[in-house]
Protein backbone atom coordinates (compact mmCIF):
# COMPACT_ATOMS: atom_id res chain seq x y z
CA UNK A 1 0.00 0.00 0.00
CA UNK A 2 0.93 3.29 -1.01
CA UNK A 3 1.59 5.57 1.58
CA UNK A 4 -1.01 8.57 2.61
CA UNK A 5 0.30 11.87 0.53
CA UNK A 6 0.67 14.59 3.20
CA UNK A 7 1.11 17.50 1.53
CA UNK A 8 1.09 21.45 2.83
CA UNK A 9 -1.83 23.74 3.55
CA UNK A 10 -0.77 25.33 -0.43
CA UNK A 11 -2.67 22.54 -1.42
CA UNK A 12 -5.87 21.94 0.46
CA UNK A 13 -8.95 23.47 -1.34
CA UNK A 14 -10.44 27.22 0.22
CA UNK A 15 -12.18 26.85 3.25
CA UNK A 16 -9.42 24.24 3.90
CA UNK A 17 -6.68 23.60 7.09
CA UNK A 18 -5.38 27.02 6.84
CA UNK A 19 -8.55 28.31 8.03
CA UNK A 20 -9.99 25.92 10.71
CA UNK A 21 -7.40 27.44 13.19
CA UNK A 22 -6.08 23.70 14.27
CA UNK A 23 -2.44 23.76 15.19
CA UNK A 24 -0.50 21.56 13.26
CA UNK A 25 1.31 19.93 16.14
CA UNK A 26 -2.20 19.19 17.32
CA UNK A 27 -2.65 17.45 13.57
CA UNK A 28 0.59 15.70 13.86
CA UNK A 29 -0.55 14.07 17.46
CA UNK A 30 -3.46 12.41 15.57
CA UNK A 31 -1.15 11.16 13.20
CA UNK A 32 1.13 9.72 15.02
CA UNK A 33 -2.40 7.50 16.28
CA UNK A 34 -2.96 4.34 13.94
CA UNK A 35 -6.24 3.57 15.52
CA UNK A 36 -7.92 6.68 16.44
CA UNK A 37 -9.84 8.64 13.33
CA UNK A 38 -9.59 12.78 13.81
CA UNK A 39 -11.37 15.46 12.03
CA UNK A 40 -12.52 18.55 11.85
CA UNK A 41 -15.30 19.87 10.13
CA UNK A 42 -16.48 23.49 9.41
CA UNK A 43 -20.05 25.01 9.48
CA UNK A 44 -20.52 24.12 5.84
CA UNK A 45 -20.61 20.14 6.71
CA UNK A 46 -16.85 20.34 5.36
CA UNK A 47 -13.86 18.34 6.19
CA UNK A 48 -10.80 20.76 6.96
CA UNK A 49 -8.68 18.96 8.81
CA UNK A 50 -8.03 15.06 9.24
CA UNK A 51 -5.31 12.68 10.34
CA UNK A 52 -3.86 9.87 8.16
CA UNK A 53 -5.88 7.04 10.00
CA UNK A 54 -9.39 8.75 8.58
CA UNK A 55 -8.15 9.33 5.44
CA UNK A 56 -7.35 6.03 5.35
CA UNK A 57 -10.80 4.62 6.89
CA UNK A 58 -12.03 6.45 3.56
CA UNK A 59 -10.76 4.49 1.35
CA UNK A 60 -8.07 7.82 -0.07
CA UNK A 61 -4.81 7.74 -0.51
CA UNK A 62 -4.27 11.55 -0.12
CA UNK A 63 -5.68 14.43 2.19
CA UNK A 64 -6.15 16.43 -0.38
CA UNK A 65 -9.06 13.81 -1.74
CA UNK A 66 -10.65 14.20 1.92
CA UNK A 67 -10.22 17.82 2.51
CA UNK A 68 -13.83 19.87 1.25
CA UNK A 69 -15.46 16.86 0.86
CA UNK A 70 -18.48 16.15 3.14
CA UNK A 71 -19.57 12.71 4.45
CA UNK A 72 -21.70 11.72 1.54
CA UNK A 73 -18.75 12.39 -0.68
CA UNK A 74 -17.12 9.42 1.37
CA UNK A 75 -18.51 7.09 3.03
CA UNK A 76 -22.07 4.52 2.17
CA UNK A 77 -24.90 6.78 1.97
CA UNK A 78 -26.79 5.35 5.31
CA UNK A 79 -23.44 5.51 7.67
CA UNK A 80 -22.76 9.17 5.62
CA UNK A 81 -26.73 10.27 6.90
CA UNK A 82 -25.86 9.02 10.28
CA UNK A 83 -22.84 11.24 10.38
CA UNK A 84 -24.37 14.09 9.34
CA UNK A 85 -27.27 14.06 11.41
CA UNK A 86 -24.51 13.42 14.60
CA UNK A 87 -23.49 16.33 13.17
CA UNK A 88 -26.14 18.65 12.69
CA UNK A 89 -27.22 18.29 16.39
CA UNK A 90 -23.68 19.05 17.90
CA UNK A 91 -23.78 22.21 15.52
CA UNK A 92 -27.41 23.16 16.37
CA UNK A 93 -27.35 22.26 20.26
CA UNK A 94 -23.82 23.43 20.19
CA UNK A 95 -23.32 20.35 23.20
CA UNK A 96 -20.67 17.65 23.27
CA UNK A 97 -22.02 13.87 21.66
CA UNK A 98 -19.82 11.31 24.44
CA UNK A 99 -19.58 7.98 23.79
CA UNK A 100 -21.08 7.04 20.66
CA UNK A 101 -20.99 3.48 20.13
CA UNK A 102 -21.00 2.93 16.31
CA UNK A 103 -20.48 0.16 13.58
CA UNK A 104 -18.23 0.65 10.84
CA UNK A 105 -17.39 -0.55 7.48
CA UNK A 106 -13.79 -0.67 6.96
CA UNK A 107 -12.22 0.01 2.98
CA UNK A 108 -11.54 -4.05 3.16
CA UNK A 109 -15.17 -4.61 3.91
CA UNK A 110 -14.82 -5.96 7.00
CA UNK A 111 -16.23 -4.38 10.29
CA UNK A 112 -15.17 -2.93 13.33
CA UNK A 113 -16.68 -1.06 16.68
CA UNK A 114 -15.95 2.42 17.25
CA UNK A 115 -16.25 4.72 20.01
CA UNK A 116 -16.98 8.27 19.00
CA UNK A 117 -16.68 11.70 20.40
CA UNK A 118 -18.18 14.70 18.97
CA UNK A 119 -17.24 18.85 20.55
CA UNK A 120 -18.41 22.17 19.27
CA UNK A 121 -16.04 24.49 18.91
CA UNK A 122 -16.80 28.08 20.07
CA UNK A 123 -15.95 31.37 19.02
CA UNK A 124 -17.55 34.53 20.47
CA UNK A 125 -20.44 32.70 21.53
CA UNK A 126 -20.52 30.89 17.71
CA UNK A 127 -20.55 27.17 16.81
CA UNK A 128 -17.85 27.63 14.00
CA UNK A 129 -16.48 24.36 14.06
CA UNK A 130 -16.80 20.71 15.31
CA UNK A 131 -14.11 18.38 16.15
CA UNK A 132 -14.67 14.53 16.04
CA UNK A 133 -12.88 11.59 17.41
CA UNK A 134 -13.07 7.60 16.70
CA UNK A 135 -11.11 5.54 18.38
CA UNK A 136 -11.35 1.52 16.81
CA UNK A 137 -12.61 -0.74 20.06
CA UNK A 138 -9.91 -3.74 19.30
CA UNK A 139 -11.10 -6.97 20.62
CA UNK A 140 -8.99 -7.57 23.89
CA UNK A 141 -6.73 -10.40 23.65
CA UNK A 142 -8.06 -13.69 26.17
CA UNK A 143 -5.42 -12.91 28.04
CA UNK A 144 -6.00 -9.82 29.00
CA UNK A 145 -9.55 -10.50 29.93
CA UNK A 146 -8.32 -12.91 32.08
CA UNK A 147 -5.77 -10.48 33.88
CA UNK A 148 -9.01 -8.16 34.64
CA UNK A 149 -10.88 -10.96 35.69
CA UNK A 150 -13.67 -10.48 33.25
CA UNK A 151 -13.87 -14.14 31.72
CA UNK A 152 -16.84 -14.91 33.28
CA UNK A 153 -18.38 -11.76 32.46
CA UNK A 154 -17.44 -12.21 28.74
CA UNK A 155 -19.23 -16.19 29.36
CA UNK A 156 -22.66 -14.57 31.08
CA UNK A 157 -22.92 -11.97 28.23
CA UNK A 158 -22.43 -14.88 25.38
CA UNK A 159 -24.71 -17.24 26.97
CA UNK A 160 -27.27 -15.02 28.46
CA UNK A 161 -27.38 -12.08 25.46
CA UNK A 162 -31.06 -12.92 24.93
CA UNK A 163 -31.78 -12.73 28.32
CA UNK A 164 -32.56 -10.21 31.29
CA UNK A 165 -28.87 -8.78 31.83
CA UNK A 166 -28.31 -6.24 34.47
CA UNK A 167 -25.16 -4.61 35.62
CA UNK A 168 -25.43 -5.92 38.86
CA UNK A 169 -25.82 -9.52 37.62
CA UNK A 170 -22.47 -9.30 35.89
CA UNK A 171 -20.10 -7.37 38.54
CA UNK A 172 -21.97 -10.83 40.57
CA UNK A 173 -19.93 -12.64 38.10
CA UNK A 174 -16.94 -11.27 38.46
CA UNK A 175 -17.10 -10.41 42.13
CA UNK A 176 -16.49 -7.47 42.05
CA UNK A 177 -18.62 -4.22 42.77
CA UNK A 178 -20.88 -2.58 39.82
CA UNK A 179 -18.59 0.58 40.32
CA UNK A 180 -15.00 -2.03 39.89
CA UNK A 181 -17.47 -3.57 37.21
CA UNK A 182 -17.81 -0.17 34.85
CA UNK A 183 -13.83 1.01 35.49
CA UNK A 184 -12.32 -2.93 34.74
CA UNK A 185 -15.18 -2.75 31.66
CA UNK A 186 -13.60 0.65 30.26
CA UNK A 187 -10.07 -0.13 30.66
CA UNK A 188 -10.26 -3.52 28.67
CA UNK A 189 -12.77 -3.27 26.00
CA UNK A 190 -13.05 0.47 26.21
CA UNK A 191 -17.23 0.11 26.82
CA UNK A 192 -19.36 0.35 30.34
CA UNK A 193 -21.10 -2.95 30.78
CA UNK A 194 -24.18 -2.01 28.91
CA UNK A 195 -22.30 -0.89 25.80
CA UNK A 196 -20.63 -4.59 25.90
CA UNK A 197 -24.04 -6.24 26.48
CA UNK A 198 -25.89 -4.07 23.11
CA UNK A 199 -22.36 -4.72 21.13
CA UNK A 200 -22.96 -8.42 21.60
CA UNK A 201 -26.55 -8.87 20.91
CA UNK A 202 -26.01 -6.20 17.75
CA UNK A 203 -23.33 -8.60 16.50
CA UNK A 204 -25.21 -11.88 17.02
CA UNK A 205 -28.23 -10.07 15.01
CA UNK A 206 -25.80 -9.65 12.44
CA UNK A 207 -24.78 -13.01 11.96
CA UNK A 208 -28.46 -14.14 12.41
CA UNK A 209 -29.47 -12.16 9.68
CA UNK A 210 -26.86 -13.18 7.08
CA UNK A 211 -26.44 -16.85 7.68
CA UNK A 212 -30.47 -17.53 8.71
CA UNK A 213 -33.79 -16.63 7.03
CA UNK A 214 -35.39 -16.22 10.35
CA UNK A 215 -37.43 -13.49 10.52
CA UNK A 216 -36.48 -10.12 12.00
CA UNK A 217 -38.93 -10.24 14.66
CA UNK A 218 -37.71 -13.69 15.88
CA UNK A 219 -33.76 -12.86 15.80
CA UNK A 220 -35.02 -9.95 17.98
CA UNK A 221 -36.60 -12.10 20.66
CA UNK A 222 -33.70 -14.26 20.01
CA UNK A 223 -31.33 -11.41 20.66
CA UNK A 224 -32.48 -9.60 23.77
CA UNK A 225 -34.37 -6.86 21.91
CA UNK A 226 -37.79 -5.96 23.47
CA UNK A 227 -39.21 -6.41 19.96
CA UNK A 228 -38.76 -5.97 16.24
CA UNK A 229 -39.05 -2.22 16.57
CA UNK A 230 -36.64 -1.90 19.27
CA UNK A 231 -34.04 -4.00 17.60
CA UNK A 232 -34.82 -1.92 14.35
CA UNK A 233 -34.22 1.43 15.97
CA UNK A 234 -30.72 0.41 17.57
CA UNK A 235 -29.62 -1.88 14.05
CA UNK A 236 -30.56 2.21 12.67
CA UNK A 237 -28.85 4.19 15.11
CA UNK A 238 -25.75 2.33 15.44
CA UNK A 239 -25.33 0.97 11.68
CA UNK A 240 -26.81 3.31 9.84
CA UNK A 241 -29.56 0.89 8.42
CA UNK A 242 -32.50 -1.00 8.80
CA UNK A 243 -32.29 -5.01 9.49
CA UNK A 244 -33.98 -5.89 6.11
CA UNK A 245 -31.47 -3.62 4.65
CA UNK A 246 -28.68 -4.98 5.55
CA UNK A 247 -29.81 -8.29 5.30
CA UNK A 248 -30.56 -7.87 1.43
CA UNK A 249 -26.94 -5.95 0.93
CA UNK A 250 -25.25 -8.81 2.55
CA UNK A 251 -27.21 -11.43 0.89
CA UNK A 252 -26.89 -9.97 -2.82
Amino acid sequence: MNPISDKSTADTPPGGPSDHGCPPELLELFDALPNVMFCWKGPDDRYVAVNHAFVRRSGRMDRRDVLGARAVDLFPAPLAGRYEEQDRQVFADGEALRDELELIRRPDGSTGWYLTTKLPVVRDGEVVGLVSVSRDLETPSDEGIALESLTRVVELVQAQAGGALKVADLAAAAGCSEGQLERRMKKVFGLTATQYVLRVRVDRAADLLVDTDRSIAGIAAECGFSDQANLTRLFGRLIGETPARFRAAKSA
